[in-house]
């Protein structure tokens, strides 16, 4: 199989084995920018998927480039949580100019620890989906990337890890914003209550999940990392891309609460 093209937003298709049809294309109001999920690019899209042109992977990767800039600290080796940061860490360790190295490695025998009814269990759970390749980092300090932190039990248990088998210390930095809001577009996010940046342990994160600091990448940095190509590729051929002006065609509610649509209840 290959990569043909996206399917435009309101756009029906038909696929038969002579060729792809557009039926027809559901037309947004005038003005209306598009509002593409932004979270498809920081956390629930694979790697390898392609949107608006570019790849998942890359953009995971400027995420990370993005976040040294913001958030440099000193330490001495990059890693990560396996395996859904991985791009971004890589991007980190680049632009920090510090070695990547694994610090963890999956127990594949172990189930999802989110479906597990209480939070012990998801805890003890976590603990146990991950060895720990302490020749690596003992005596050292490390930064480990992570693409979001959402409720904040499942980091500290991996941060307890880490220092139990000699990390020096450990910073965590996180390739994506707070997430603050609900989304009601069909994401299924937490509760506002849920969600740990609306918490009163925000406030000292850091001491809350055990780490030496945590800093989250800014929603510019994340706009501008998702939007980086897209303009470059608009700026060499404007005739065929579509305006990515304003908002740029990207759904940040999750992050700023400024949903794309007027809600009714």
């Amino acid at each position: 199989s290959r990569y043909y093209r996206e399917v435009l937003p309101g756009e029906i298709v038909k696929i038969s084995r002579h060729d792809v049809q557009t039926l027809d294309v559901v037309r947004r109001p005038e003005g209306d920018p598009s509002a593409f999920c932004i979270f498809e690019y920081v956390y629930f899209a694979r790697p390898d998927s392609i949107f608006e042109g570019q790849m998942v992977y890359s953009v995971r990767r400027r995420c990370g480039q993005q976040l040294a800039i913001e958030a440099p600290v000193e330490a001495d080796l990059v890693s990560t949580v396996p395996e859904s940061a991985t791009p971004a860490a890589l991007g980190y360790a680049q632009k920090c100019g510090l070695p990547y190295v694994e610090v963890l490695c999956k127990n594949r025998y172990v189930g999802r620890t989110f479906i597990q009814p209480n939070m012990r269990l998801r805890q003890l759970g976590v603990a146990k989906k991950f060895g720990v390749l302490s020749d690596n980092f003992k005596g050292k300090r490390v930064v480990i990337i992570d693409d979001s932190i959402v409720r904040g039990n499942t980091i500290s248990p991996i941060i307890k890890l880490l220092r139990e088998s000699g990390a020096k210390e450990v910073h965590i930095r996180v390739a994506s914003p707070p997430i603050r809001f609900p989304c009601y577009m069909g994401i299924n996010i937490p509760t506002k209550e849920e969600l740990i940046a609306n918490r009163p342990e925000f406030h000292d994160l850091a001491n809350y999940i055990g780490a030496d600091s945590v800093v989250y990448l800014s929603v510019e940095g994340l706009v501008s990392s998702v939007q980086e190509s897209i303009k470059a590729r608009q700026d060499n051929n404007p005739k065929t891309q579509k305006s990515f002006t304003g908002k740029l065609g990207h759904c940040i509610a999750c992050l700023t609460g400024d949903y794309p649509v007027e809600l009714e209840w």
